[in-house]
């Protein structure tokens, strides 16, 4: 009995390694086809595990400094004011010329006037100085309307001056020069709008001095119409005596 059991195992033994060369080809084609598709699979899951971590950027600790968010918060508070003093700047301008305009359109008819007193009759004269009282009327509404808007510019220039300020102490030079640049330039608009205006009103004033003086001489030369009527009127009543 153990004679036989001793050859089952050589036989057994015999027939394993006879098997071998048969067997390891298999193993090996199993082996690579795990690893192919197994391993892609496992690198992918891996890479969308790493895409869905968070990653945390780094912040400059400076730029969360109060230092920092105040020079931020002064900047914005002067392009704000410069977009208030810009609107108010183009509506002072647009007021101050209508106005001017309705200056220019009263000179005008001073001047027409002025050429026909003496030539019109009375209902003629009514017709013209009610179109002056007109354009008169006209001309102090749009006067009002830009010193209205005049105030609001004034209010909108100081905001912009004292934003400027705020961003000079705050360390924001650049918002600062910047604003006091704009600041500069829509001062100099309104400074030339005003002086077209200015030199409306002047000749305004001017065309209302020769209208006066020209009805003083229109009277003057009434006058003596009237006088020279008189005396002639006396004088044929004494040849008549």
């Amino acid at each position: 009995m153990a004679a036989w059991s001793v050859g089952w195992l050589r036989t057994w033994c015999f027939l394993a390694r006879q098997s071998r060369p048969l067997l390891a080809p298999l193993r090996t084609r199993c082996a690579s086809g795990l690893r192919g598709p197994w391993s892609k699979a496992a690198a992918l899951g891996l890479g969308a595990t790493l895409a869905a971590i968070p990653i945390t950027q780094k912040h400059d600790p400076s730029s969360l400094s109060n230092e920092a968010l105040i020079r931020r918060a002064a900047s914005l508070v002067t392009d704000s004011t410069g977009t208030l003093l810009s609107q108010t700047t183009y509506a002072l301008i647009d007021a101050l010329t209508e106005y001017t305009t309705a200056v220019y359109t009263l000179v005008s008819l001073y001047q027409k006037y002025a050429h026909l007193i003496g030539k019109m009759n009375s209902k003629e004269e009514d017709a013209v100085w009610q179109v002056i009282i007109g354009a008169r009327v006209e001309m102090t509404e749009k006067q009002q309307e830009y010193l209205k808007l005049e105030s609001r510019w004034m209010t909108a220039l100081r905001l912009s001056e004292m934003a400027a300020e705020a961003a000079y102490q705050s360390g924001a030079d650049q918002a600062s020069v910047g604003t006091h640049n704009h600041i500069q330039l829509v001062r100099t608009q309104i400074q030339e709008a005003r002086q077209l205006s200015q030199k409306a009103e002047s000749k305004l004033a001017e065309v209302q001095t020769e209208e006066l003086m020209k009805l003083k001489e229109e009277e003057a030369l009434a006058a003596a119409r009237r006088q020279a009527s008189v005396e002639e009127a006396e004088e044929a009543y004494l040849r008549e005596d």
